[in-house]
């Protein structure tokens, strides 16, 4: 998402400053940008205090596939919880707008649906998603108590299941999963029935929504959802993946994983009505473009093996 966005402010004119410690992000991703006289990019781990001047912040890091923030926990916590702070202090120096990409899973395994804002959640504190869930809650509390306190010019957007080009192979998400043993036709592992929901929102719409927020007005602080209504379920999303990857992939389940949200959608009034935001591009459309990066980048590995 952090290189889509970053083409988005360059096309708006904006000097863009991308700070990443490259733990889960790829310097691949921004290549193409390097050379650019409007973009700097910074090897920095946010748990660290940043020293830029900035006009607006963008924070949007973290791990956010379960394997990789459940592999550091402590560490996704951190940065979440600490890297937040850092980032609201920085913006209180340089009186920046601040925005936080925080999650749906502060919503958990939700009791209601579809997820509005004002919906508190159902959240296991102790599971081993909850170093996720927690960290993205507690820098939420962190952005609202600095506006509260400093009058810190903030915007909280909370991001539903998004895909599309630059993901990684091994990211260990559904859609990544899915297409990647789609395109090796290698059995499909679906966690637990496939009945579970999840709405999936392209980066494109997602960039285009965190757009139109950075130049709502300072009232609107949010939190707003940011995703796509429309509601799938797994086992659907794992026939559409075969069917538009042509793959010979056969399904399996597998055991459900730990805190697993059976449903996930969005309510996505707020969005629309704040900032006339709404997600434009169709499912398949989407998978396509991403199952044709996956193709390029697996073709591209065997290549070089």
């Amino acid at each position: 998402m952090g290189s889509h966005l970053c083409e988005s402010l360059l096309a708006a004119d904006y000097d863009v400053i991308c700070a990443d410690d490259l733990s889960t992000g790829r310097i691949e991703n921004i290549k193409h940008l390097l050379d650019l006289p409007q973009f700097t990019f910074r090897r920095h781990d946010i748990r660290s205090p940043l020293n830029v001047k900035v006009d607006a912040i963008f924070n949007f890091a973290s791990p956010a596939s379960p394997p990789a923030y459940q592999a550091d926990p402590i560490g996704t916590l951190f940065t979440n919880i600490v890297g937040a702070r850092n980032l609201l202090e920085l913006a209180r120096r340089r009186d920046a707008t601040i925005i936080q990409a925080s999650t749906s899973e502060v919503y958990g395994d939700p009791l209601v649906s579809p997820q509005r804002e004002d919906y508190l959640g159902n959240v296991n504190t102790t599971g081993p998603r909850a170093c996720y869930d927690e960290g993205k809650r507690c820098a939420e509390t962190q952005f609202f108590d600095f506006h509260r306190l400093y009058g810190l010019k903030i915007k909280v957007a909370r991001i539903f299941n998004t895909y599309g080009p630059r993901m990684r192979p091994d990211d260990g998400r559904v859609v990544s999963n899915f297409i990647v043993q789609a395109l090796r036709n290698a059995p499909i592992t679906i966690y637990g029935s496939g009945l579970q929901t999840r709405s999936f929102c392209h980066v494109d719409d997602l960039v285009g929504g965190f757009m139109k927020l950075f130049h709502s007005s300072p009232d609107i602080t949010g939190p707003i959802n940011l995703g796509n209504p429309a509601e799938l379920t797994v086992i659907d999303l794992a026939h559409r993946i075969v069917r538009l990857a042509n793959s010979k992939s056969p399904i399996v389940h597998m055991l459900a994983a730990v805190d697993d949200p059976k449903q996930r959608r969005p309510d996505i009034g707020r969005a629309a009505a704040q900032l006339g935001w709404r997600p434009n591009i169709d499912i398949d459309n989407g998978l396509l473009a991403t199952i044709d990066h996956f193709d390029q980048v697996l073709r591209h590995a065997a290549a070089n093996n």
